[in-house]
């Protein structure tokens, strides 16, 4: 049964949120245009048995309003902070997805005493030492040209390596996803992500464990960006998996739960 849609006042909008599970508490934060309902069921399935899994609509996104404010990473991870004051969540472990991952950098180091155990998936750094995507890449991510099943092409052709491709039919892995972005605030969170200022140099100031996770083949972040944190976060543990690109979640939904959980299963788990 899908989980019920709940919403919650937060600074200046309304996100929307769902739980799954009980236990510790698991934030999930979305990636670029992405909505709750992309995060791949298995995986989140995997994840509620053992936490009280979290997932959210950014501002702009799904089901979530927008203010007008002007869209930025360090706005964003306000707004998580005060998703979890307004839902009494005093700390969690946080997991975020590529643009999510800048959103949590942002979050464990602005409001370090938020965080449990950080997991940063198919992340960056950003700013001048981060590895951005090529441009043509880019610009594919980012084209909503097109009918609808040309642009669903585009982005498999993004998530997925061609080796994988060739032999598995992509959307027998993805789920069913009803919620929509407008393109407008589409383009407004790619200018956020793209001008973001980057943690480079703050990383060294993260305490928390850290796992850092990314794909081999990932062609829209650059696997050597999760290197790069990996040597910047004091103690982060990096897994690579081979063979894999940006649709880690969907080609690998067991193996990344099973490093997910292994993780956080590593120390003592959160006491509330």
């Amino acid at each position: 049964m899908t989980p019920a849609i709940r919403y919650a006042e937060v600074n200046d909008i309304t996100l929307a949120w769902q739980e799954r599970g009980s236990g510790a508490p698991l934030i999930l934060i979305n990636g670029l245009a992405s909505t709750m309902d992309t995060w791949n069921p298995p995986l989140l399935d995997a994840l509620a048995k053992e936490y009280h899994v979290i997932v959210f609509d950014n501002r702009g996104t799904g089901y979530s309003t927008d203010s007008g404010k002007p869209f930025s990473i360090p706005l964003f991870a306000k707004d998580a902070d005060a998703l979890m004051e307004n839902l009494g969540i005093r700390r969690a472990h946080v997991l975020g997805l590529s643009m999510g991952a800048s959103i949590a950098q942002e979050l464990v180091l602005e409001h370090p005493e938020r965080v449990d155990h950080l997991i940063l998936l198919a992340g960056t750094c950003g700013g001048r030492e981060g590895i951005p995507a090529r441009p043509d890449i880019w610009a594919k991510l980012t084209d909503r040209s097109g009918t609808v099943p040309e642009i669903i092409a585009r982005m498999v052709s993004l998530l997925f390596p061609a080796p994988w491709l060739a032999t598995h039919d992509a959307m027998k892995y993805c789920p069913e996803v009803n919620e929509t972005t407008s393109e407008k605030n589409g383009a407004r969170q790619a200018d956020a992500f793209r001008s973001w200022q980057g943690s480079w140099d703050r990383l060294p100031r993260i305490h928390r464990p850290t796992l850092v996770i990314t794909g081999t083949e990932d062609v829209i972040i650059d696997p050597k960006n999760s290197r790069i944190l990996a040597r910047q976060i004091p103690g982060a543990r990096l897994v690579e998996v081979p063979g894999a690109g940006h649709g880690l979640q969907y080609q690998e939904p067991e193996h990344l739960a099973r490093a997910v959980l292994a993780f956080l299963g590593r120390t003592i788990r959160y006491k509330g």
